[in-house]
């Protein structure tokens, strides 16, 4: 019983300290924005991929930077509005 209580303890220390992880009441949209936040800021740190964008796109390697954080904001477009039953 410990050792449950204590993976679950764990878990929700997990989910409030880093948002990608997920919680139960997190929809597909917020999952996938998080997601695509997460990748864009790898992106952006790794030197050696905004170079290679940079090169692939033909584009000064501020402009690919510039290019990825205007995508931080929206990144998968607004959500879908609900229909209230």
């Amino acid at each position: 019983m410990d050792a449950r209580y204590n993976l679950q303890s764990q878990l929700e220390h997990l989910q409030m300290k880093y948002v990608g992880t997920g919680m139960a009441d997190t929809n597909r949209f917020e999952w996938l924005v998080n997601q695509h936040r997460d990748t864009y800021a790898s992106y952006i740190g790794h030197h050696d991929i905004v170079s290679y964008v940079a090169i692939a796109e033909n584009e000064s390697i501020g402009r690919v930077k510039f290019n990825m954080l205007k995508k931080m904001f929206v990144p998968c477009g607004l959500p879908l509005k609900k229909e209230d039953d």
